[in-house]
């Protein structure tokens, strides 16, 4: 990526890496999550209801520095850049919702840019998939539903992003604008939207195209023109028998929720073999999701900073397998506080988590860029 922080770490002999972390705008109320959930409703809600559901359990996760926010506030996020940046994050990766015409929790976002505030790098990632109340544990409710109307919505599309692309804040590669696609799989034609969306950024330099998910099929993905996969796989290790066992008696109603999974403390997205599109390894602080999904939940167990540490510096090594100028990290996520996997500083371990993110980059000769 093209911008500052590689110079001044290239003349001070360190290693430019970009560690670019998810962020969820959910911390906001909305009229459409009034409707569906409570007036008043932010992941706050979840959070807080969060309790414990088996011995050595720990919830509810409460937010330290940062509170309860509300991220209307334009402080609020001068205050997540600040700490982002002390702790070796280079950029945030917007969470982006379009239905088609329709766009939800885009409040913040559109804010970043008209007010050119907070200073720091940011993409966008377009979150193509349905609103359904599944991620809530319940039974496949459609709220919302992605479609993909065709090239007229594509146009639309990019013009409401094309703003944000010609930010002088925004991520590039290269020149080139970067854009996170998850679940590209799901689109109908994906070849085609990469055909149309970089002819749309020729007189950018075209676009720097990232499919991202868990279901990501490196070899379709490079046929169809994406420069980049990520993988976003929960952070487990390999099953053991105990919890081949316990995913067996909780899937035969013979034991109750949720299911558990020891913490893996290496990266797991490691690219399949030689490809010829980048691999960006990605990083989880943890994995709970019971605030959202109670019994129904999985819970990543024995997480602490020190194994994240760990994580942050195997993905190190797996980004710089790419070319020079396309390493990169990703981290799931900044704030998903209901799934239990966030950066930000929290009542158990205060900044703990951004601490260990700083000495893992640390431990592979990245510098924070500061």
């Amino acid at each position: 990526m093209v911008r500052l922080p590689f110079l001044v770490l290239a003349v001070r002999g360190y290693t430019a890496i970009e560690v670019l972390a998810f962020y969820l705008p959910q911390f906001h109320p909305i009229a459409e999550n009034d409707t569906w959930w409570e007036p008043g409703f932010t992941e706050w809600t979840n959070v807080t209801r969060a309790r414990p559901l088996f011995r050595g359990h720990v919830q509810p996760h409460l937010p330290a520095d940062l509170g309860f926010y509300d991220l209307r506030v334009p402080e609020v996020r001068e205050q997540q850049a600040r700490l982002a940046r002390a702790h070796g994050v280079t950029g945030f990766i917007y969470w982006h919702y379009w239905f088609g015409g329709r766009r939800l929790l885009e409040r913040p976002f559109e804010e970043v840019v008209a007010s050119g505030e907070p200073r720091f790098p940011f993409c966008v990632a377009w979150a193509n998939h349905s609103w359904t109340d599944r991620w809530m544990g319940g039974e496949e409710r459609m709220m919302v539903e992605q479609t993909y109307p065709g090239p007229e919505d594509d146009r639309a599309h990019f013009g409401h992003l094309r703003t944000a692309f010609e930010d002088p804040r925004y991520l590039r590669v290269d020149g080139r604008p970067v854009m996170f696609v998850f679940r590209s799989p799901d689109m109908p034609d994906p070849a085609g939207f990469v055909e149309r969306w970089q002819a749309m950024a020729e007189d950018l330099g075209g676009l720097y195209l990232v499919s991202c998910g868990p279901f990501v099929d490196p070899v379709a993905t490079t046929a169809q023109g994406f420069d980049a996969i990520v993988f976003i796989e929960k952070p487990f290790a390999r099953p053991t028998n105990w919890s081949r066992m316990n995913s067996y008696l909780r899937n035969h109603h013979l034991r109750k929720g949720p299911n558990r999974y020891d913490y893996a403390d290496f990266c797991g997205s490691a690219p399949p073999g030689d490809l010829a599109c980048t691999a960006i390894p990605c990083v989880w602080p943890n994995w709970d999701d019971t605030p959202r999904r109670g019994r129904r939940g999985v819970v990543a167990v024995n997480s602490s900073p020190s194994r994240f540490r760990r994580q942050v510096s195997s993905a190190v090594d797996i980004a710089r397998r790419a070319p020079e100028r396309e390493q990169i990290v990703a981290i799931k996520s900044w704030n998903e506080w209901a799934e239990g996997n966030y950066m930000e500083p929290d009542q158990e371990f205060g900044t703990g988590w951004l601490e260990a993110l700083a000495q893992g980059l640390a431990d592979r000769g990245v510098d924070p860029v500061t």
